[in-house]
């Protein structure tokens, strides 16, 4: 076996091809969450430091496994979320320094400590997050008893700040990590259209189902998208370093929501194109109108990146929503056709407010039914 088609490994043969993707999946991973690491590392030896060099602390553990916990590896660490987790850590610290300070060390001690904390964290959130992280940090706090009363409660308030002020000064969401879940939005709706547009010019039904199901799937996209894109605005509004992105930001959100709504309005679109492919006859006109309509939502796609695209954009789909009238585009059309038309009628509504004009406008654009 030739060695450029597999490798083994112990006495498993394993495929170069599998293999470079296992690699290339592991360094793209590493690569993504390199700003997550600099923050973490970066406040936890701050925290530390300060609470151990600066305050003589003899062992400021919780300063640095607060910053830890609060901020996490995960992509979206927004302040407030990164706020609340610090919090959550800071209740379970100061519970169980009560317990140590009124019923002091031992197994029954931790076993009421880490009950109160847990009951106390369920009722202040209804995260569970909240509530483990509340109930970690009160255990260390109960096993490492050292130095004054409170001082593990001021070594856990340390590490919350570093947390919050690494977050707004090493932002962890960049633009093009929001930009590219913008993007993977765009390639499934565009593929999703596809599919609907094949359906229709063949009278697929089996084809228009799965033209459906990926409508249906969009959403999964559209939260991806609303999960980074807020994450940065929220990050760019503490951050020095962002406020330049603040306005383009906002214009994202914009195109964001006008996308949500798109992507709701074609899945009526696609439910009513595998009604009409029932009976396996073909439908040029509708097909071309979703084919027009898919194209003018790349141009959208480009204007995002760059704004100075989205009057081209705006241009295109001006000119196809003026021609959305059902019974003159289909004078002899059934009325599962014209139906079908009708319903592409709000979806180039929001491709046009996702292209940046107003909506009252844009649905003054539409021809009267």
């Amino acid at each position: 076996m030739s060695g450029d088609e597999s490798s083994t490994t112990v006495g498993v043969v394993v495929p170069r091809s599998r293999w470079r993707s296992t690699l290339s999946r592991r360094l793209h991973r590493v690569r993504e969450s390199v700003p997550a690491i600099a923050q973490i590392v970066v406040a936890a030896t701050a925290a530390f430091a300060f609470a151990h060099v600066v305050l003589g602390h003899p062992v400021p553990l919780l300063a640095a496994t607060v910053t830890v916990s609060s901020l996490g590896l995960v992509r979206d660490a927004r302040p407030w979320r990164v706020a609340e987790t610090v919090v959550g850590m800071l209740v379970g610290i100061a519970i169980a320094e009560v317990v140590l300070l009124v019923a002091g060390s031992g197994w029954w001690q931790i076993a009421l400590a880490m009950t109160l904390t847990l009951v106390v964290a369920r009722f202040l959130s209804p995260q569970p997050g909240f509530a483990l992280a509340a109930v970690v940090q009160s255990l260390i706090a109960l096993v490492l008893v050292t130095g004054a009363p409170f001082l593990r409660l001021v070594d856990g308030a340390i590490g919350g700040v570093a947390a919050l002020i690494v977050t707004a000064l090493i932002p962890r969401t960049l633009r093009r990590t929001e930009l590219r879940d913008a993007d993977e939005l765009f390639d499934a709706l565009d593929a999703a259209m596809a599919t609907i547009v094949r359906a229709l010019r063949r009278g697929d039904r089996a084809r228009a189902e799965r033209g459906l199901e990926r409508a249906r799937s969009l959403q999964t996209y559209v939260d991806a998208w609303s999960g980074s894109l807020e994450s940065g605005r929220e990050v760019a509004r503490i951050s020095p370093f962002l406020r330049r992105q603040r306005t383009e930001l906002q214009r994202h959100a914009r195109v964001r929501e006008a996308l949500d709504l798109a992507t709701r309005n074609l899945r009526v679109v696609a439910r009513r194109a595998a009604y009409l492919c029932a009976d396996g006859q073909p439908r040029p006109v509708p097909a071309d109108l979703l084919a027009e309509l898919a194209r003018a939502a790349g141009l959208v796609r480009e204007g995002l990146d760059d704004i100075s695209l989205e009057p081209a954009a705006r241009e295109t789909l001006s000119a196809l929503t003026r021609r959305l009238d059902p019974a003159r585009l289909l004078p002899e059309g059934g009325v599962g056709e014209l139906n079908l038309i009708a319903a592409m009628r709000p979806l180039a509504v929001d491709l046009l407010v996702a292209a940046g004009m107003p909506s009252a406008e844009a649905r003054a654009l539409l021809p009267r039914i």
